[in-house]
């Protein structure tokens, strides 16, 4: 006979859904506005290859967070967190459904991948999904994961800034104009910021169980400093953009403004739980910033 012991731990729909950590998922969304208002500014926009990637960049990002909520919750790392519910860390879930779930979506991601080599012939990008894949998974994963050795706004910048938004111009203009790059660096820096601001409110914990991430390496104050270089950059590269595109790429400079209070908040030196809100808004604002440059650089 099961007993509440004994019994498989059986997640709600409501658990998955915060385990899959919606706040993230503007990171996956604004790369491919952005790289479509590139298209649509060079005259390619193609709604059903932007879709495709689309679904690939959200299928990546809830496939690594639940990867990282598997690896971390097996290590012990999650178990005394600040912030969204951990499905291993908090005993809700079964490690090995997490897992499932992860290659599950890494699975979805594939598939849509694909079929956008299929549509453009541009089959070496075979290659690079299975990079993106491997990148995701090895985050907190295996038995080096790059993400405790400082790594993590390194896949963040490469993977959801250059990649993902180099990727939706191609897939759609099957080229990559110059202007795509300031673009990439500016959601770069942005899907960026979301992780420097996790790993600050984390950086307490992080540091007692030895999870080393760039904020434990640079320190709290360096953090700090961090988070407003990468706001900053993100600002710079919206103005290179519109000085050699259209100045109403300027619009995304909506998205850096709406950042301020949040940079006054890392500034005044907050800690654990109101970070929180540091987090939110930064999500926000990458959105918020990629919206602007494609409604600027579409009216262009």
């Amino acid at each position: 006979m099961s007993t509440d012991l004994t019994r498989p731990r059986r997640p709600t729909a409501a658990q998955w859904a915060a385990g899959a950590r919606p706040r993230t998922l503007p990171a996956a969304i604004s790369p491919v506005l952005a790289g479509s208002g590139v298209a649509g500014w060079a005259g390619g926009f193609s709604p059903v290859e932007a879709l495709l990637a689309l679904v690939v960049s959200l299928a990546l990002q809830v496939g690594v967070n639940y990867a990282n909520d598997y690896s971390d919750g097996i290590r012990g790392t999650d178990a005394d967190r600040v912030g969204p519910l951990r499905l291993v860390g908090s005993g809700v879930a079964e490690p090995r459904s997490v897992k499932v779930a992860a290659f599950a979506c890494f699975g979805i991601a594939a598939l849509a991948g694909l079929a956008l080599v299929v549509l453009t012939q541009l089959w070496w990008l075979l290659a690079v999904g299975v990079a993106c894949i491997l990148a995701a998974w090895y985050y907190t994963g295996g038995r080096r994961p790059y993400g405790y050795r400082g790594l993590g706004e390194v896949f963040v910048f490469v993977f959801f800034g250059l990649v993902a938004v180099s990727g939706t111009v191609l897939v759609q203009l099957r080229g990559v104009p110059w202007q795509t790059w300031p673009v990439a660096i500016g959601i770069g820096a942005l899907a960026c910021s979301i992780l420097v601001a996790n790993n600050l409110r984390d950086l307490r914990g992080d540091l007692a169980v030895g999870k080393h991430t760039l904020a434990t390496r640079l320190g709290d104050a360096g953090t700090r400093r961090f988070y407003v270089v990468l706001i900053a950059a993100a600002g710079v590269a919206v103005v290179v953009v519109a000085v050699t595109t259209t100045w109403w790429a300027l619009l995304g400079l909506v998205g850096v403004a709406l950042l301020v209070p949040a940079v006054r908040t890392v500034l005044g030196g907050a800690q654990g739980p109101t970070l929180i809100a540091v987090l939110k808004a930064s999500g926000t604002a990458e959105l918020g910033y990629a919206v602007g440059l494609a409604v600027g650089l579409i009216l262009g």
